[in-house]
């Protein structure tokens, strides 16, 4: 058993993230740039946050900092009670494989494999028996609305569908907390609203906890919470202004 094998989510727990004086530098030309300054944030269970900032106000390196993609140069991340900054590199693996899923910009998909084989590999990797990962894609495709396309591969889907495949498959193992990091920034406002409208709605669904980096003001307008980053530090944090319906 590995020390992270010890570790059992407690949904007791109201904070499912806690970040404490979090900072992260990079040397860059000889210059050290502080892409995350003395950040301290609480993600409650359930909720969903939007992060929002101009380009290089450190969302991105935040979200990797949150979902144990990254460590900190100084700070804490503490997800679940778990300690991430003390976890070795295999345990931050399995505790992304199994409690953590991710959603990029760029979708991600393999091309040569189809929607349903590329939602089905984050079921491998556990191994998942084959029963259980042919019933888990199946009603995955269907929440997405692409239980119809299943055998499509992504050049075959349009940008939504193929972020619609990649939504199913961050959900494949049932994680606790969701990291999407401008999930709509290759999509048309009316495709991105759709599956902004669509990952709030499987969130809940699924009960999982979502911290989502957007520019998009609309967008902002699904989240439970906003947060505010600037040169690497939150300098605001709300609830989202009231906005028409999207």
């Amino acid at each position: 058993m590995t020390a992270f094998d010890a570790y059992r989510p407690d949904r007791g727990r109201a904070e499912l993230v806690v970040a404490e004086r979090l900072t992260r530098e990079y040397e860059l030309g000889g210059q050290t740039i502080r892409a995350v300054d003395e950040l301290t944030l609480r993600v409650r269970r359930g909720e969903m946050v939007a992060v929002q900032g101009r380009s290089g106000s450190g969302k991105t390196t935040l979200l990797n900092l949150l979902g144990g993609l990254d460590r900190p140069t100084t700070g804490t991340v503490r997800f679940d009670g778990l300690e991430l900054t003390e976890l070795a590199d295999d345990q931050l693996t399995e505790l992304r494989r199994r409690r953590i899923g991710f959603i990029f910009q760029s979708f991600g998909l393999i091309p040569i494999l189809s929607a349903a084989e590329n939602v089905e590999i984050p079921l491998r990797l556990v191994g998942a028996e084959p029963a259980a990962r042919r019933a888990r894609i199946a009603m995955l495709l269907e929440m997405v609305g692409l239980a119809e396309r299943a055998r499509h591969r992504p050049h075959e889907l349009s940008g939504g569908e193929q972020q619609r495949v990649a939504i199913a498959r961050a959900l494949a193992n049932g994680p606790e907390l969701l990291i999407a990091d401008e999930p709509t920034g290759q999509l048309d406002s009316q495709s991105g609203r759709a599956i902004m409208r669509l990952v709030r709605a499987v969130a809940r669904s699924e009960g999982v906890t979502v911290v989502v980096a957007t520019h998009d003001v609309a967008l902002v307008s699904l989240s439970d919470r906003v947060l505010e980053l600037r040169d690497g530090r939150l300098v605001s944090e709300g609830q989202p202004m009231s906005s028409p319906p999207v």
